[in-house]
C-alpha cells in the first residue's frame, strides 16, 4: 500500500475528515503509518472520537481500493493529492482543503487565474444570458471558469467558457462515477474532454444534498474572485459567496430586475459590500494585481529564453507568439495553428503582451504587433 492507496481510504471513512486526516499525518509521518495504528493507541490517546475509530477499523480496505482503481480507470478519473505539486495554490491556502482530489480531464486546466460563476438554478433569461456573456468574455482572456455544473447560471457558465474554447472546471457534489444533475450529460462530456471536472468525493458518492455545501468551498478555493449572477435570499450561490468572503476572495454581483425573487440574495450581497459589476471591466480592475502576481509567478518557473528580447523582456513563449505577429492583423485561430499553444493558453499569452503594450487586440479576434512595444 502506498500514500495515494492510504489517503484514498482515509478520505473515504465517514466521520474522519480533512482536519482530521493532516493531524494524524503530520503527528504520525505518513498515510501509510495513520492506517497501521492499532485500537488501543487511538483510544489511550485520545485521537478520535469512539464511532470514527470504530469506522477506521472497520473500513474494507482491499475491497475499496480495488473498487475505487477499477472505477477511476473505467471513467478515466486521476487523483492529486494536497501534497502534489499539480495540487491548485489558490485551493490549498482555504482551510479545510480537499486531502485528495479525483480529476477527469486535464489536470493542468485547474488554473490559479480562476474566477468562480455562480447563481440560480431557476435562473431567468436574462441571468442565463449574462452568465454566458461573461464566462465567454473571461475565458476569451485566458482566465478559466469554475462552476458547480448545476442548472441554471452554473449550466450557461460552463457552455459560455466552452462557447469561447476556453478552460472551465466543474466541481461536483458526487463522485465522478455520477452525473448530475443527469440532463447534463452532454455537458459533463464536452468539459470532459476540453476541461476538467473534479470531486473530493469517492467515485460512487451520490449526490446527497450535504455535499453541495463542501462542494461550494472548492469552487471559491479554487478562484480569485465569486461572481454571483442570480441568487435568492435561499440560494446555494449565497453559500459560495460566504466561503468566499471566509477565504479572502473577492465577491462580485451582477444587479438584476428589482421585482424579480433572484435579486434579492444578489442584492443583499451588494449591501453587504460586494462588488456591482455591469461588465467584465468591473470584474478585471479588481483582480488585476492578483492576475499580475500569478502571471509573474508563471513567468518566474519558465526557462530563459535563448534570445532574450532586450527591449521588452519578453519569455520565451511570449516571444514565439510574437515573432508569428506583424503590422497585418492575425485571426486568432491562424495563431493557434502557427504557435501550437492549445486556445486557453494563448489567449492568457497575448493578454499578458497586451499587458506589456506589445500587442493589440483587433475588432473580430483580429491581432497585431505594436511596432515599439
Amino acid at each position: 500500500m502506498n500514500e495515494n492507496d492510504a489517503l484514498l481510504i482515509l478520505n473515504a471513512v465517514s466521520g474522519l475528515g480533512n482536519a482530521r486526516i493532516r493531524n494524524l499525518i503530520e503527528r504520525f509521518g505518513s498515510t501509510v503509518e495513520v492506517l497501521k495504528l492499532k485500537e488501543r493507541v487511538l483510544r489511550e490517546e485520545n485521537l478520535l472520537p469512539h464511532e470514527v475509530i470504530k469506522n477506521l477499523l472497520q473500513f474494507p480496505y482491499d475491497k475499496f481500493l480495488k473498487e475505487e482503481y477499477e472505477l477511476m480507470k473505467r471513467h478515466q478519473v486521476n487523483l492529486i493529492p494536497y501534497f502534489s505539486s499539480d495540487y491548485s495554490k489558490n485551493l490549498r491556502e482555504i482551510p479545510d482543503a480537499p486531502v485528495i482530489l479525483y480529476v477527469k480531464g486535464d489536470l493542468a486546466l485547474i488554473s490559479d487565474m480562476a474566477v468562480a460563476m455562480v447563481g440560480s438554478r431557476r435562473a431567468s433569461l436574462y441571468g442565463l444570458s449574462v452568465a454566458q456573456k461573461f464566462s465567454c468574455a473571461l475565458a476569451e482572456l485566458g482566465i478559466t471558469i469554475v462552476s458547480g455544473m448545476a442548472r441554471g447560471i452554473d449550466t450557461a457558465s460552463h457552455r459560455g467558457c466552452l462557447k469561447a474554447r476556453g478552460s472551465t472546471v466543474a466541481v461536483m457534489g458526487c463522485g465522478l462515477s455520477q452525473i448530475y444533475p443527469p440532463e447534463n450529460k452532454q455537458l459533463f462530456k464536452e468539459i470532459a474532454q476540453s476541461g476538467a471536472i473534479i470531486s473530493e468525493f469517492p467515485m460512487e458518492m451520490q449526490p446527497l444534498g450535504f455535499n453541495f455545501p463542501r462542494r461550494n468551498r472548492i469552487i471559491s478555493g479554487l478562484s480569485l474572485g465569486v461572481i454571483v449572477v442570480e441568487a435568492s435570499l435561499k440560494s446555494g450561490a449565497l453559500v459560495t459567496a460566504q466561503f468566499a468572503l471566509e477565504q479572502g476572495r473577492e465577491v462580485f454581483a451582477v444587479p438584476g430586475h428589482v421585482d424579480h425573487p433572484n435579486s434579492a440574495g444578489v442584492h443583499s450581497l451588494i449591501k453587504q459590500g460586494a462588488k456591482l459589476v455591469n461588465c467584465i471591466d468591473d470584474v478585471l480592475e479588481e483582480l488585476k494585481p492578483q492576475f499580475e502576481f500569478h502571471r509573474e509567478e508563471e513567468k518566474n518557473l519558465e526557462p530563459k529564453p535563448q534570445r532574450p528580447h532586450p527591449a521588452i523582456g519578453l519569455t520565451s513563449q511570449e516571444e514565439n507568439i510574437y515573432n508569428h505577429l506583424s503590422d497585418h492583423p492575425i485571426h486568432i485561430d491562424d495563431l493557434v495553428h502557427q504557435c501550437d499553444f492549445s486556445f486557453p493558453n494563448l489567449m492568457s499569452l497575448l493578454l499578458s503582451l497586451e499587458l506589456k503594450h506589445c500587442v493589440r487586440q483587433l475588432p473580430g479576434k483580429l491581432f497585431v504587433k505594436v511596432a515599439n512595444g
